[in-house]
């Protein structure tokens, strides 16, 4: 999966280019699509930033193992994401888990 891809599954869902996060919380790791997005007037990044941080996240993921799991949850899901409110991915990485806890 590349940025370019997760961009269009976030806008096929939402009809937003919302940003998302890895967070490790409670020795477990999420991918949260967080309230903000690219066309809001105050979102912090610009098009290009945007695009670089989704290639990012589409990298660890790559390497997570987590592509499907990401396509899956978001597809299914009937949360979206509202002010002060993420939908949370938790990405099951299996035996690899303990290596992206450190």
């Amino acid at each position: 999966m590349t940025g370019q891809e997760l961009r269009q599954i976030l806008l096929d869902k939402w009809g937003r280019s919302y940003d998302v996060q890895l967070r490790r919380t409670q020795g477990k790791i999420f991918l949260q699509v967080m309230w903000k997005y690219l066309e809001q007037a105050s979102f912090p990044l610009s098009e290009a930033d945007y695009q670089e941080h989704l290639n990012t996240i589409a990298t660890y993921l790559n390497e997570f193992g987590g592509i499907g799991q990401v396509q899956t949850f978001i597809q299914d899901t009937r949360e979206r994401p509202r002010l002060g409110k993420a939908v949370s991915i938790p990405l099951n990485l299996g035996d690899r888990s303990s290596e992206w806890l450190v």
